[in-house]
């Protein structure tokens, strides 16, 4: 049965991959953009990838501002509030990204609160980031539905920050609301797959470093990887599988190095091989690097520790399995080739 559903940040780079899914499975789809004159960009990519534009319409709300989100909310059975700050270079104050990812979050569901019973569920994109910095972690570490991030852990980085405050506080929200069985959170790791536009999320933006050779090393982090189109399929499995009501769900396959990344990247693509770095840098440098060059901060935290999700219940609620990491890499990689970025 067709089903209307919002997607808040529908621009961003998991979101445009959610609204192919759900409009091929014959649902409606309203998307919220911060300004609508950016709609023909946005329209002409989902169609591009095959979308039947029919079934979609445009609504302008700013996750920091009230207006627009009644008009965007009305009507719908369903919310994927995907929209949050992620900026490649760390702003210099660590709580500078907390006020849009926690107020917007909490605008968006004080406002399907507002609107009555029409919505039947609603899912937060968190992130593992939420889940998994700690001090005194091992070298290959679980992580787990019900762990949470040390905010208070000097590496955590404003992005980690935003994150973890964010969800706590729509958690703690939902529980002082009695709204917890219509709330289910997605943590995804690092989310790589094919870019659909060269408008590239910071995610995709580390394979885009990669393949130019912006640095000659590279630093000695792992990341929990998990391919967009499953994130946009456990989104849509979220939605309705009942045992998912008032749960963390973690999205990931399986962690690779940055130096793991490369070697496959040139393995797969040859020809561009000279350009991607084989080395890797020590931690010690990275640290100091970071002093003068803050894109580097977002990778200290996870420097020689490897995270490891226990996240077979995440299958066994939703069906949803996860691709091969290196499934990922490389379509991140052919999809920034063939958009002419790299």
């Amino acid at each position: 049965m067709s089903k209307t559903v919002l997607i808040t940040g529908l621009s961003g780079f998991i979101a445009k991959h959610v609204a192919l899914r759900a409009l091929a499975e014959g649902h409606r789809v309203r998307g919220t953009v911060r300004d609508l004159a950016t709609a023909g960009a946005l329209e002409g990519t989902l169609e591009r990838a095959g979308a039947d534009l029919s079934s979609l319409e445009l609504a302008q709300a700013d996750l920091q501002a009230d207006e627009g989100w009644i008009d965007a909310v009305r009507g719908v059975d369903y919310v994927l509030h995907i929209a949050s700050p992620f900026p490649l270079k760390q702003p210099s104050g660590r709580l500078d990204l907390v006020p849009p990812a926690r107020d917007g979050t909490l605008r968006v569901l004080r406002t399907v609160k507002d609107a009555g019973d029409s919505v039947e569920r609603v899912v937060l994109t968190s992130s593992m980031a939420a889940m998994m910095y700690r001090p005194d972690r091992a070298r290959h570490f679980a992580v787990r539905e019900e762990d949470w991030t040390d905010i208070d852990w000097p590496p955590a980085s404003a992005y980690v920050i935003s994150k973890t405050v964010a969800e706590r506080a729509a958690w703690e929200w939902a529980r002082e609301n009695d709204f917890t069985e219509k709330l289910a959170a997605i943590n995804p790791g690092l989310v790589l797959g094919p870019a659909l536009d060269t408008k590239s999320a910071t995610s995709i933006e580390v394979i885009r470093l990669i393949m130019r050779g912006a640095y000659p090393a590279l630093p000695p982090a792992y990341f929990g990887v998990v391919d967009v189109r499953d994130v946009a399929a456990l989104q849509l499995a979220a939605l309705t599988a009942p045992d998912t009501r008032g749960r963390r769900l973690i999205a990931c396959e399986s962690p690779m190095s940055m130096t793991e990344m490369a070697a496959l990247l040139k393995q797969t693509f040859p020809e561009r091989g000279k350009k991607i770095p084989s080395l890797t840098l020590p931690a010690a440098a990275v640290r100091g690097l970071a002093l003068f060059d803050r894109s580097l901060k977002t990778v200290l935290a996870d420097m020689n520790v490897a995270p490891d999700a226990q996240n077979e219940y995440v299958t066994e609620l939703t069906g949803v399995r996860f691709r091969p990491a290196r499934e990922a890499v490389i379509a991140a990689g052919q999809s920034l080739i063939d958009l002419g970025v790299v």
